[in-house]
């Protein structure tokens, strides 16, 4: 994507009311407003269901037609990308769609305790190199800040390519006594996944599956 191209669409989210750009000192400072407050954004007291490093937003887009009863809220810091995610939400009159541009580390401070439902994770860099450990997002350390967010019969859905990703988190749940809701590691070819998993497909999920490469998916509970 060139540089025009960037610049036109950073322009254009600012013009979005689907699109919060807090600054990192807001949010650390403790300024961020919508913390606590995400009910009063979407104007109703319905569930807010997270998609981490959301891309373009397929997945949230996707699941907020499939559920109108809920909020969906795609996060990522690449900002030119999810333009796409939240221009389709306006042009389609979803009004139960948002896109905040954060780094994802700073999750715990962009939404209170107990304040959100359900957690996706979709296609994430697997970061394989043992020193890339920390920025796993199923690591302990981003576990540990989704437990603060999510509501006590909250959940998060991982879903993903990576084999070494599943197997990685899997691992990792099991050794901290964590439930596993649902696991399956190849979610075409043996039953039981929910219409969600099945249904929803992104761009790059669809070249995956073009490879031949098997789509894994699990659900569980981090306290």
């Amino acid at each position: 994507m060139g540089s025009k191209n960037k610049l036109k669409r950073f322009k254009e989210n600012e013009s979005f009311k689907n699109v919060v750009q807090p600054s990192r000192e807001e949010i650390e400072d403790g300024s961020f407003e919508l913390k606590g407050k995400w009910a009063s954004f979407f104007g109703n007291d319905n569930p807010i269901v997270l998609e981490l490093g959301c891309g373009k937003g397929e997945y949230t887009i996707g699941l907020a037609k499939q559920d109108p009863n809920k909020n969906f809220i795609g996060v990522d810091i690449k900002g030119a990308r999810f333009w796409r995610g939240a221009k389709t939400a306006i042009q389609e009159g979803l009004e139960n769609v948002a896109f905040i541009r954060t780094q994802i580390e700073l999750i715990d401070q962009i939404f209170e305790k107990n304040e959100v439902s359900e957690i996706w994770i979709t296609f994430p860099d697997p970061q394989i190199k043992y020193k890339r450990t920390k920025h796993r997002l199923t690591n302990e350390k981003f576990l540990e800040k989704y437990k603060q967010i999510l509501k006590e019969d909250g959940f998060v859905n991982l879903k993903t390519d990576s084999e070494f990703m599943h197997g990685y988190t899997l691992g990792l749940l099991h050794g901290l006594g964590l439930e596993v809701i649902y696991a399956n590691h190849d979610v075409y070819k043996n039953a039981g996944s929910p219409k969600e998993v099945l249904e929803i497909q992104t761009f790059y999920e669809k070249q995956y599956l073009g490879k031949g490469k098997p789509i894994t998916y699990t659900k569980f509970r981090v306290s």
